[in-house]
Formats: C-alpha cells, sequence, structure tokens
C-alpha cells in the first residue's frame, strides 16, 4: 500500500480562540505554542489574527522570538487581510514569517461584502503576495466560505484557483467556513479540485454545526488533500472546529494509507491544559478525551473485559495517556467492584462482596456518586455493621433548619420491638436528634453515653456530592468508644453513627 504524510496544522490559538469567551493570555498563548510543536509534535500552528491588538501582538512576538531560537519559525502561521499592506507590516513588526492570507471564496461574499469584482479582488491578492515575497514573507490563501462556493458560484473558485496556482503560494486553505458540507459533498468538491490541479497543495479546514467535521476530514484525506486544520477539543466559533483528538485516531486507526506525526499520548495532557486556560469545559463523553469515554459502568462490560477483553476496541486508554476505569453505582456488579478493589489492593471473601455490592447498588438508587476512593469508607462501614446484632432501629425523623428559628427533630425509634416518637430542638439538626433521643431514653429510665469527639471526613479529591465518613466517640463509666456512619449527607451520617452506638450499649 502506498502511503503519504499529510501536514497537520493547529489553529486552536486562532480560530480556537473564537469560541464565545475565550482568550489566551500571552504566557498561555507560548506555552500552548511550545506544547503543540515540541511535545504533541504538531506540523503548523496558527497562533493569531493580525491587527487584533498590541496584546495579541506581543504575544506573537514572544511566539516569533522562541520559535527562531528552535529552528520552528516556519511553522508559526498569522491570519492576515487583504488591506494595502497593514497586516504585513504588523507581521513584520511581530517577527512572523509566514501569512495566511483570507480572502473570498465564494462569488456571495465578494459581491456582498467586499462589493468587488473578481478581477479587483485578484489584483488586490497578488500584490499582497508580492508584498510578502518582498518582505520574507510566506503566503498561504483561504478560500473563505469556499464550501458555500462550490455549491453555489463553482465557476467563479475555479476562476480563483486558476489564477492563485500561478502565483508563488505555498498553500490553498479550503475551509468549510459555516460547517455546511456532508461526507459526499466534501469528497466531490476535493476531488474535483485535486484532479485539476494535481500539483498544488491544499488543506482541508472543517468545522462542526452538524457534527460532521470528523467525517468531513476522513473524506477530504481520501479525496486526496495535504493538510488539515483541527484545533484541541474542537473550540471554536459556533460548533467549533474539527477536534484534534478525533482526528488523530480515526486516521491511525482507519487510514493506514495517511501518516501523521502527531503524538497521541500527549493528546489528553493538552486537551486538559487547553481546558484549564479558557475555563471551556470538556463533555464527560467527548471521545478520546473526555471524562467517561474509558469508563465502564455497566458490570457485563467489567466481567467481559476479564474474559479476553470482550468489551475493548482499539481506542485503548493507554494510547492516549489515560487509564480504564470502572464506574460505581446502581449498575455495578461485582466485577466492576473488584477492578476497583484490584487498583486499590483490597481483598474481600464472597460474603463481604456481595455485602458492598448492595450497598453500592443502594447508593446508585439515591443518585449518588460513588468513586474508587469511596469504597474504603463503604466497606468498612459495611464490615462494621457484622459486628453487632440490631436491636435499635432509627425508624424514621424530620430535621427541620429555618432561619430565625432552633433546629428541630421528630423522631421514631424501635427499641427492642417498641416504638417511641419524640421532639426535640437543638443548637444544630444532629444536637436536636440527640436531644429527642434522650427524651426517650430517658421514659426507658436509660443513660446515653457522653458524646467527647466528632469529626467528619470525604475521600481524597472528592467533590460536593461525595460520601462523608462520621467518627463519633462516645463515653461510658466504663470505656471510651467509636461508631462511625457513612452517608452524603453529614447529618444523616452522624445519624447512622449514632444507632450504631445505640445497638451496642
Amino acid at each position: 500500500m502506498k502511503t503519504r504524510t499529510i501536514e497537520i496544522m493547529d489553529t486552536t490559538l486562532r480560530d480556537g480562540e473564537q469560541t464565545s469567551g475565550v482568550s489566551f493570555s500571552a504566557s498561555e498563548k507560548l506555552t500552548l505554542a511550545k506544547l503543540l510543536l515540541e511535545e504533541l509534535k504538531v506540523d503548523r500552528i496558527e497562533v493569531a489574527s493580525a491587527r487584533v491588538s498590541e496584546g495579541e501582538l506581543q504575544a506573537v512576538k514572544s511566539i516569533t522570538d522562541w520559535a527562531a531560537t528552535e529552528d520552528y519559525l516556519s511553522k508559526v502561521e498569522v491570519l492576515t487581510f487583504v488591506d494595502n499592506g497593514v497586516s504585513l507590516k504588523w507581521m513584520q513588526e511581530a517577527g512572523a514569517k509566514v501569512q495566511n492570507l483570507l480572502t473570498k471564496g465564494s462569488l456571495n461574499h465578494l459581491t456582498h461584502q467586499l462589493k468587488k469584482t473578481p478581477k479587483q479582488h485578484f489584483t488586490e491578492i497578488e500584490k499582497v503576495v508580492s508584498e510578502g515575497n518582498k518582505l520574507g514573507i510566506d503566503t498561504n490563501v483561504y478560500l473563505e466560505d469556499w464550501s458555500n462556493g462550490m455549491r453555489s458560484s463553482k465557476d467563479y473558485v475555479f476562476q480563483f484557483l486558476d489564477f492563485l496556482t500561478e502565483q508563488p503560494v505555498k498553500r490553498i486553505l479550503l475551509p468549510d467556513t459555516l460547517g455546511i458540507l456532508t461526507h459526499t459533498e466534501t469528497s466531490a468538491f476535493l476531488k474535483e479540485i485535486i484532479e485539476r490541479y494535481p500539483n498544488t497543495h491544499f488543506d482541508f479546514h472543517g468545522h462542526n454545526d452538524y457534527d460532521l467535521s470528523v467525517a468531513n476530514v476522513m473524506e477530504a484525506l481520501k479525496a486526496g488533500v495535504h493538510g488539515l486544520h483541527l484545533t484541541v477539543n474542537g473550540m471554536g466559533e459556533r460548533a467549533g472546529n474539527a477536534p484534534l483528538a478525533s482526528a488523530v485516531a480515526v486516521i491511525n486507526d482507519f487510514l493506514p494509507e495517511i501518516k501523521i506525526g502527531v503524538k497521541e499520548s500527549s493528546l489528553y495532557k493538552v486537551s486538559k491544559l487547553v481546558s484549564a486556560f479558557t475555563g471551556f469545559s470538556i463533555p464527560d463523553n467527548k471521545p478520546i478525551v473526555g471524562d467517561n469515554v474509558f469508563t465502564q459502568t455497566a458490570g457485563i462490560h467489567a466481567d467481559g473485559d476479564s474474559k479476553k477483553n470482550l468489551y475493548f476496541n482499539d481506542l485503548l486508554p493507554e494510547r492516549f495517556g489515560r487509564k480504564r476505569k470502572y464506574a460505581l453505582g446502581k449498575t455495578s456488579g461485582k466485577a466492576n467492584i473488584q477492578k476497583n478493589l484490584h487498583e486499590l489492593g483490597l481483598t474481600l471473601n464472597d460474603d463481604e462482596l456481595k455485602k458492598v455490592t448492595e450497598r453500592i447498588i443502594d447508593l446508585g438508587d439515591k443518585k449518588e456518586r460513588v468513586t474508587k476512593d469511596d469504597l474504603p469508607y463503604i466497606i468498612s462501614d459495611v464490615l462494621d455493621n457484622k459486628l453487632h446484632q440490631q436491636k435499635v432501629f432509627v425508624k424514621s425523623y424530620v430535621l427541620t433548619h429555618s432561619k430565625g428559628l432552633k433546629p428541630s427533630t421528630t423522631l421514631s425509634i424501635e427499641i427492642e420491638g417498641k416504638t417511641y416518637e419524640e421532639h426535640a430542638q437543638g443548637d444544630g439538626q444532629f444536637d436536636a436528634f440527640i436531644n429527642a433521643l434522650k427524651k426517650v431514653y430517658k421514659k426507658e429510665g436509660r443513660e446515653l453515653p457522653k458524646l467527647v469527639d466528632y469529626a467528619v471526613r470525604i475521600p481524597p479529591g472528592s467533590n460536593s456530592d461525595a460520601l462523608c465518613e462520621t467518627l463519633i466517640t462516645w463515653q461510658t463509666k466504663d470505656k471510651d468508644f467509636t461508631t462511625r456512619g457513612l452517608d452524603s449527607d453529614q447529618t444523616v451520617s452522624a445519624i447512622k453513627a449514632t444507632e450504631k452506638m445505640l445497638n451496642l450499649v
């Protein structure tokens, strides 16, 4: 099979920055430029639009200063405009050597936005390209709205390409500016162009308005394009651009005749950094880089993974510097839990594993989020419950906390088959619960142990919906002892710890 190498141009720092609300600082742009070229090994980066701001100028200067020392200057590109040399002057000041000149790829844009004839437009472009060459600046040319141009003004597009292929330009860049193309149109349009101009370098720049950008990337490559424009996390205007991680995985797995230099194992690292810099969160189910995409939830899948990797596909997480996870929740089976226990270095017998599984399913039914870090707490709670025979049951309670009123609790409790109800107030909800409990035990002529310590902890790295463990130390005339409770609600976990205490005294 004959193979060919294509260029990957990352435009996160330019087109990706057009994501609503996203703006990189100069230091962030430099950091990402280094990471994209040195770590991820993309072939080129588009870093800015000329004339945007003084801050943008300084950002590009910092990138070109670094790139010049590492022999990367020819890989750094800037979007420019047909503006009588203003963009070229900006390029000189920024130290950039490759311009991506924005031109009109559809007659509709040319007529209604520029209000010029093709001849006028071509003459102005020729002048910019010529002036750029005199300044030592290489030129690539964007045909903005080219995809609509192929649909509605194909004669104009070919007239334009006839002109451009006679100019000293390095690449012609074909953007699906409004994200309108289907995969069949992408294939047909590009094949027609590449067959007509076999000696010209064409890049395809896809947008994702119909969620077709990756399919269009595949068809563009099959049609023979020489380069792709992609962004980290699919960032970009509206629905964004073709996503880098997905495109790379598709090329490597489905297009063996295409070779690229991008380092797969760095995709996730770069994705997370871009997300951190921009505040633009990655959907949990986003292919390759989403938090959930290498997480098995169903127990049958975890079981299958233990039996010749029955539920694996070619997208192995290790390719992207990640690990497979096994979710814990109401669909978890013993296999999921065993996978997580193995990672923690823990072992349970069949009876213990059954009880832990039941507890996790119960938490999942309540829409609680259970993580691997919660497991030691759940195991401790389940095994702790085996240590005593339950004779006291907290049947029901109502906890109230209203502005201007003292917290109160109404409690229903069963002690050796007899049910009691009491109401009390306190300094907090748990204090009110204890006061109601004291009323019940006073009627029984019994005294409760004294609470001498109260501690709450959550698994490391957990968030607001994590399980919390409450440990309460009690004191009687003879001894001190500790009970624990586990729940996502701190007061409820304290009540569970108290119920255990009642069954021990």
